[in-house]
């Protein structure tokens, strides 16, 4: 099978390309950088400006983000076929969390002006990227919502306080905290 078969038949089988067939399919993973990093190196860290997001193609990454005491906190692994770094892509602010490497990985890259380019060229296949993209953050929130309730129930607490900045409904009327 050719490389570019291969790079195809991978991609296809990856929750950032459901949906996505012929036409939109090529135009969107001849927009693909391959990018090769070392065990222990970072694709990104905290706090820099994110431009792009990526996709694993071999390795194993670590997402890591420091805590209260300056320490990183391992939060999530990446493995062939998983995605990261989109959020940067939606909300245009700082990278929250680094990414480093546990082996020698290979990921493919989408810029967000690739990402703008595939919005000017097939709107429909940038909404499905998009909604792939939601779908994601969905099962990551939904993941983290049962990390937090299975953390409270084991230390005995019966609510966590954890303000996220929208307003709660009172009798009917806006309330900005909690």
């Amino acid at each position: 099978m050719r490389e570019q078969d291969e790079r195809r038949e991978f991609l296809t089988r990856t929750p950032f390309f459901g949906g996505l067939e012929g036409v939109a399919l090529e135009l969107l993973i001849g927009m693909l950088v391959e990018r090769q990093y070392a065990r222990d190196a970072a694709v990104f860290l905290e706090g820099e400006e994110g431009r792009s997001m990526y996709i694993v193609r071999s390795g194993e990454l670590v997402k890591t983000q420091r805590g209260e005491s300056g320490f990183p906190v391992k939060l999530m692994r990446f493995r062939p076929g998983d995605f990261f770094g989109e959020t940067t892509l939606i909300e245009m602010q700082p990278r929250q969390f680094s990414v480093i490497a546990e082996s020698a990985v290979s990921l493919y890259e989408l810029t967000n002006m690739g990402l703008y380019q595939l919005y000017q060229k097939n709107v429909q296949a940038y909404v499905m990227v998009l909604q792939n993209i939601n779908r994601e953050l969905c099962r990551r929130l939904r993941k983290a919502e049962e990390r937090i309730t299975a953390y409270a129930d084991e230390h005995g607490e019966e609510a966590t306080q954890i303000h996220t900045g929208v307003g709660k409904i009172r009798r009917g009327k806006p309330r900005g905290d909690f």
